[in-house]
Order: C-alpha cells, then sequence, then structure tokens
C-alpha cells in the first residue's frame, strides 16, 4: 500500500510530461502535412542500387 503513494504521483507526473511534449509538436506544426509525406515515400528520386563484384 506505501508503493501506491509514491507511485501515483509519479505517474501523473510522466503523463503531465507526455502531454506538454505532445502539445509541444502540435505547436511547432510537426504534423503539418501528413499528405506530402505519404506521397515523398513513392518518389523515386535516388539513384539505382547497384551491386559491386567482390575482389578476390
Amino acid at each position: 500500500m506505501n508503493a501506491i503513494i509514491f507511485l501515483i504521483p509519479i505517474s501523473l507526473m510522466l503523463a503531465g510530461v507526455a502531454l506538454i511534449a505532445f502539445l509541444w509538436t502540435l505547436r511547432t506544426r510537426q504534423y503539418g502535412d501528413p499528405e506530402g509525406d505519404s506521397h515523398r515515400i513513392l518518389l523515386a528520386e535516388d539513384a539505382p542500387l547497384t551491386i559491386k563484384p567482390v575482389p578476390r
């Protein structure tokens, strides 16, 4: 029962930190363009991967 006295405030503080971090990500617009991110991974801008022979 004594452990609950310590665990409840610690869990509430951790939840508060997580909430503050989430609100900070919203404020800095890190979720501003989900459509652009989903289309960007489909574009083939990189050069094709070539396999070099291993010298013996």
